[in-house]
């Protein structure tokens, strides 16, 4: 029987693939939280050793995982800016490709909408 992939799943499944791609682009990891709505999901530094803070958001599709809660965000940039951090943000579209109404399952195929990671700007409002 097929077993529908929780949220928690969901989000670990968004965050394999962005992570992946945060490794080819040099990152090193610091700290990794996949815990649902604690934020940030990857604190990474790069050569230059500066910090980021990745927030990685998953959806299900056809919702738009480029979108994320704007108001929300300036507060986390705010804490970013205390860390000295930049801010960068992942969304990761998940869909069955059966249908938009149906789940995705566990070990089978998921349609993904990932177009990279943004780089939010830090610069307070």
């Amino acid at each position: 029987m097929n077993k529908a992939l929780t949220k928690q799943e969901l989000h670990n499944l968004a965050m394999n693939h962005v992570g992946k791609d945060l490794e080819q682009r040099g990152f090193e990891f610091v700290a990794v939280n996949s815990k649902l709505k604690k934020h940030p999901q990857f604190v990474c530094i790069d050569k230059n050793n500066q910090y980021f803070f990745v927030i990685v958001k998953a959806v299900i599709l056809p919702e738009n995982p480029n979108n994320y809660d704007v108001i929300w965000m300036e507060t986390f940039k705010k804490h970013a800016h205390d860390k000295d951090a930049k801010v960068l943000y992942a969304g990761v579209g998940l869909g069955n490709p059966n249908g938009e109404d149906l789940p995705i399952y566990l070990n089978e195929d998921y349609l993904i909408e990932y177009n990279g990671i943004q780089v939010v700007e830090t610069n307070l409002n």
